[in-house]
């Protein structure tokens, strides 16, 4: 099923990362917007595009904090696994028992981990220029919006595909998806390892920041390659 671009109004990313690159304060800010990203027009398999995950210690990036992040450039053919970049870093809350539990990460992994100041350089040089892929916007971005704000006082915003999003126009706000519930099918699960299931992809260990990353540019690569197009304008599936 070829899935039709949304006719929405596209996000103008290009003229807001010019404008914050003219009035960022910070140098390693600067320097990410000024790089800039593709234009909305620019077909999907064109775009320079890189996956990211992070494992944090809760859902409220208010609250909780960043301890891992995970990262891996791509297209549509291939993931450049020898550009991957890995963190673990020390947050600033405490860890608790449940995100232990979630992640893996110990006190012990932790206690000689650098401060999320010390990548942070790393982290938008990797991303910068590209589109970053996440499954789930309502993490990654707006974790790494605070983090850079408390931090710099001024905080980050970025275009991004999310692949869950894609899955939800696919199997929960289709017609044919609304129909199979009011017949009393339960709604499709559109969660990292369910998605990359429906298309055959192989299992993973969830939940390590790289690992999910990998996984999250496999799940894009095949969402194009049943629902969309070479194609699509990135301008279309980004927000």
């Amino acid at each position: 099923m070829l899935i039709r671009p949304r006719r929405t109004q596209i996000p103008d990313w290009t003229s807001y990362l010019a404008s914050r690159a003219g009035v960022a304060r910070d140098r390693r800010l600067a320097r990410f917007f000024a790089a800039g990203a593709p234009a909305p027009e620019t077909p999907i398999a064109e775009a320079p595009l890189v996956a990211l995950d992070m494992e944090t210690t809760g859902l409220d990036p208010r609250r909780n904090s960043i301890v891992s992040i995970g990262l891996v450039p791509f297209t549509l053919e291939r993931s450049f696994l020898r550009e991957r970049r890995y963190w673990i870093v020390r947050p600033r809350r405490t860890l608790n028992a449940k995100s232990v539990t979630f992640h893996h990460i110990t006190h012990a992994d932790i206690a000689g981990a650098p401060e999320f100041d010390d990548v942070l350089e790393d982290l938008l040089d990797a991303l910068a220029g590209r589109i970053v892929v996440v499954h789930y916007r309502h993490i990654e971005r707006p974790f790494l919006n605070v983090a850079v704000k408390a931090r710099l006082g001024e905080g980050v915003r970025f275009p991004v595909i999310d692949t869950m999003s894609l899955e939800a126009r696919i199997h929960r706000q289709s017609l044919l998806a609304r129909f199979k519930r009011w017949i009393g099918h339960p709604p499709a699960s559109i969660r990292l390892y369910d998605s990359r299931t429906r298309y055959g992809l192989p299992p993973y260990q969830g939940h390590h920041a790289l690992t999910d990353a990998l996984a999250t540019a496999e799940l894009l690569q095949a969402q194009i390659a049943h629902h969309y197009s070479p194609e699509t304008p990135v301008g279309t599936i980004w927000s």
